[in-house]
């Protein structure tokens, strides 16, 4: 058979895909015969459609058949299938059902991809990087998709080489019966090199525009580079002061005398003030109420000042935040806090003030270190342990603080797939009765796997251990030990109740903790998902963690999904309860439990 050329258009290539959308419908519009890849027959399926209307006559009969034909010969393009033979055809009777009968043939192969320029070619670096683009593509199926997408990522290529205005004519696909090969001939412009400017702001606002020109991760001169546009609209919205950011390449007629091209900047700020009110509840912890003022872009560099206040039956605290993103450099933020706070729990009551500065700096998109320093001076009364006495403790603590972030999962409230990992490491002097140093250390991992294609069932685990190092438990105020059990520990024990504890049965916390989570979560509908838990954890005096005296709770779950995250209420029972423990748990708050 001769040689067929085509000139094949993106949107073509791509919308075969468009009619595959299902109707609302009781059968459908034809029969489909023939041996079929069963992923192949299923796309037909889909692209013939269904109908509730029912077919009147032979002539209503004919017409679906020949629609459907066309239909599965789209289809079958699209996959590489050109020497296919389709033949539409009607059953007996007054009103006959339309048949297809399809022939796939072979599939052919892509052979022989090549790419020419219209206009000049650019630089010998960035043509090779749109040949290497294409990438194994020859001996694959000779489908629209791998096309397309090919020469997608051949113009990508030559775009990330400085080409911002490099494009696609359309090209030229050779489909030869002979060899059964599909040949694509790439038609590229690569228009000219750009070379970037500064930054113009193009919306007035409280942003000051030469805080803004320092955030920008390239210097004037600089080729145009893809991802260094995209990262200067990440560190922007990073910031959180703006409804919407928009970051873009002036177009060509922008040019400079000197040939640059600047970035235009968008941005929509949020209201100057915002109040923000929350509530969690916990069978031990009771209800929790939560306000929040927040100030934004007082300053005009995309700060946040926010008044906070809390009430619980655990944890009550007043205080004042200062957040400073892209501090002296872009990426990095400063957050200085102070506050007075107030801790009543069974092991311990704490009142105190302090403040910190913690200086985070962010690697790629979700990577995070940061430094700290604190200072604190508390009154803490406890249980002196083994005498059963009394014991207050005036304390003046100095920390630092060491804490690396690694999160590569989907979505930090809903995370469906991927994993995160932390570690943190907390240096500190104790002053008051003696001077005790100490440190403070935790790692935590989680995964998550998603189960089925739409990823509806979810297996997620999660272990989290920690150890105080040179200090023993007695040393160690009450205050500032581990402690297990809980809504975000383990799940069916009371607040601290996992652990050792005093004879009077007062929690003891520990040097050494040991936490692990597994839970399945599937999702029922699109607001609404049920989740089974089992979580295991002990606290330890000696050092380093270990499996002993585990403490095992399960339980189910609900979860309602608020579109940004989900409402989470949980129910948990201690599988091995200690004395004074109850037999029902209920936790609510918002986002997974891990």
């Amino acid at each position: 058979m001769g040689r067929l050329v085509y000139a094949v258009a993106a949107t073509a290539a791509l919308g075969v895909q468009a009619v595959a959308a299902p109707a609302s419908a009781a059968q459908p519009r034809a029969v489909v015969e023939g041996a079929l890849d069963p992923d192949l027959h299923t796309a037909i399926i889909g692209a013939v459609g269904e109908t509730d209307r029912p077919i009147q006559n032979r002539f209503e009969a004919r017409r679906r058949a020949t629609a459907a034909a066309e239909a599965a010969i789209a289809v079958l393009r699209s996959e590489g299938y050109y020497a296919y033979v389709v033949e539409p055809d009607v059953g007996e009777g007054d009103a006959p059902r339309p048949v297809v009968r399809i022939t796939p043939g072979p599939r052919f192969v892509i052979a022989a991809p090549a790419i020419t320029w219209d206009g000049s070619a650019p630089d010998p670096a960035a043509a090779q990087a749109a040949g290497s683009a294409l990438g194994p593509l020859a001996g694959r199926p000779g489908r629209a998709a791998e096309v397309v997408s090919a020469e997608g990522r051949a113009v990508a290529a030559v775009q990330k080489h400085g080409y911002a205005d490099a494009s696609a004519s359309p090209r030229e696909v050779v489909v030869d019966h002979a060899d059964r090969t599909v040949r694509p001939t790439y038609r590229l412009a690569a228009g000219r090199l750009v070379r970037l400017d500064g930054l113009e702001l193009v919306t007035k606002g409280r942003t000051d525009a030469h805080w803004l020109q320092g955030l920008a991760p390239w210097k004037i001169g600089q080729p145009y580079d893809p991802e260094a546009v995209a990262e200067l609209e990440r560190r922007l919205l990073d910031a959180g002061v703006y409804d919407s950011v928009t970051v873009a390449l002036a177009p060509a007629d922008k040019t400079t005398p000197d040939g640059l091209r600047p970035v235009v900047v968008s941005l929509s700020e949020r209201k100057r003030r915002t109040v923000e009110l929350g509530a969690s509840y916990g069978t031990t912890e009771g209800l929790g109420l939560d306000a929040r003022w927040t100030r934004y872009n007082l300053l005009g560099r995309a700060d946040t000042l926010a008044l906070l206040g809390r009430l619980s039956n655990v944890d009550s605290r007043v205080g004042v935040t200062l957040t400073l993103p892209h501090w002296r450099k872009p990426a990095q933020t400063l957050t200085s806090t102070a506050a007075v706070y107030k801790t009543s729990t069974d092991a311990y009551d704490e009142t105190g003030v302090g403040v910190r500065a913690d200086l985070q700096r962010r690697f790629g998109k979700t990577s995070y270190l940061t430094f700290g320093a604190s200072a604190d001076f508390s009154r803490t009364d406890e249980i002196r342990i083994g005498s059963l006495t009394p014991l207050g403790r005036d304390i003046f603590a100095l920390g630092t603080l060491a804490d690396l972030a690694l999160d590569r999962s989907d979505d930090p409230l809903n995370p469906k797939r991927g994993w995160r990992v932390s570690a943190r490491a907390e240096p500190t002097v104790l002053l008051g009765q003696g001077v005790l140093p100490y440190v403070k250390m935790q790692a935590q991992g989680s995964y998550y796997l998603p189960i089925g294609a739409q990823a509806r069932t979810v297996l997620a685990a999660r272990v989290h251990v920690g150890s105080i190092v040179d200090a023993t438990t007695a040393d160690v105020p009450a205050s500032r030990r581990f402690y297990a059990g809980g809504g975000g520990s383990v799940r069916g024990y009371s607040y601290q109740a996992v652990g050792p504890r005093l004879a009077d049965n007062t929690p003891q916390g520990g040097v050494s903790l040991l936490e692990m989570s597994a839970e399945i979560r599937h999702e029922l509908t699109r607001k609404w998902g049920v989740v089974a838990f089992v979580d295991a954890g002990s606290v330890g005096t000696d050092k380093f963690p270990g499996p002993g005296n585990l403490s095992v709770g399960a339980g189910v779950g609900v979860r309602y999904n608020l579109g940004f995250g989900p409402i989470r209420v949980d129910v948990a029972t201690p599988l091995n309860p200690q004395q004074g423990d109850p037999p029902i748990q209920i936790y609510v708050s918002i986002g997974q439990s891990f």
